[in-house]
C-alpha cells in the first residue's frame, strides 16, 4: 500500500474528512460518522483507522472518548493539502451567516491560509467600501471565525441583520467600523460594543 509521511492513503484520507469536519462543525466525527465518509460497513474498520492514526501521533483520544486533532502531515512538494470551506454570499436579513441557507458552495482551500482548528468561510463581497485595502467588488473573503478583534483588523460584522466588512477600532465609549474606499459616499460606522463580530477577514482573492 503506497505510504506518504508514514500514512496509508486511507489514512490520509481519513485525516482530509476529520479535518474537514472539525473546521465545519467544531468537533471531530464520531467513529460511524468517519466510517460512513470512508464507505465501510463495520465501524471496526473506521476504529482500527483511527488508532493507527493515535499510534502514529496525529490523533489524540480525550478522557471523553473524543477525538483531538494533534497535527497534519507536512505537505510535499506539489501535493499541497487542502480543506473545504464553505462560501456564502451576502447574509439573508435574520439569518446567521453560516446559515445552510447562505451557503453557495465548499471551495478547497490551502491549509496555509485556512489553517485548522480555526474555522473559516468565504464571504462574496458586495461594494467598493473596503477598495482600498484590496478587498474589491466581487471578491471572495476569506474569514477566520472569532468574536473579537483588535485595532486595526478588517472585521466582518452583522450590521442591521446583514454582514459588513470594515476597519475596526477602538475609541473612548464606542467602536468605529471605518471604510477604506476611494468612494467618498462610504462613512464611517459608528457603535457600542453590543454588535457582533463574525471573523477576521485574513485573505481576498481577487473576482475571476
Amino acid at each position: 500500500m503506497e505510504m506518504k509521511n508514514d500514512l496509508t492513503n486511507i489514512e490520509l484520507q481519513a485525516l482530509k474528512h476529520i479535518r474537514n469536519f472539525l473546521m465545519h462543525s467544531g468537533g471531530t466525527p464520531s467513529v460511524r460518522e468517519l466510517r460512513d465518509a470512508l464507505g465501510y460497513k463495520s465501524p471496526r474498520s473506521a476504529a482500527v483507522i483511527i488508532d493507527g492514526l493515535i499510534n502514529k501521533g496525529y490523533l489524540e483520544r480525550k478522557r471523553t472518548g473524543a477525538l483531538r486533532l494533534l497535527k497534519l502531515p507536512p505537505e510535499q512538494e506539489h501535493h499541497a493539502q487542502t480543506v473545504d470551506i464553505p462560501l456564502v454570499g451576502q447574509a439573508a436579513a435574520g439569518l446567521p451567516i453560516l446559515a445552510e441557507e447562505n451557503i453557495e458552495a465548499y471551495l478547497p482551500t490551502s491549509v496555509r491560509l485556512a489553517c485548522p482548528p480555526h474555522r473559516y468561510f468565504f464571504l462574496r463581497v458586495v461594494g467598493d467600501s473596503m477598495n482600498k485595502a484590496g478587498i474589491n467588488n466581487g471578491d471572495l473573503a476569506l474569514v477566520r471565525q472569532q468574536a473579537v478583534a483588535q485595532d486595526g483588523d478588517r472585521v466582518v460584522a452583522l450590521i442591521d441583520d446583514s454582514a459588513t466588512i470594515k476597519e475596526f477600532h477602538r475609541v473612548p465609549g464606542a467602536v468605529l467600523l471605518k471604510p477604506r474606499s476611494t468612494n467618498e459616499k462610504h462613512k464611517p460606522i459608528i457603535l457600542t460594543e453590543d454588535f457582533q463580530i463574525q471573523g477576521i477577514v485574513t485573505a481576498s482573492i481577487p473576482k475571476m
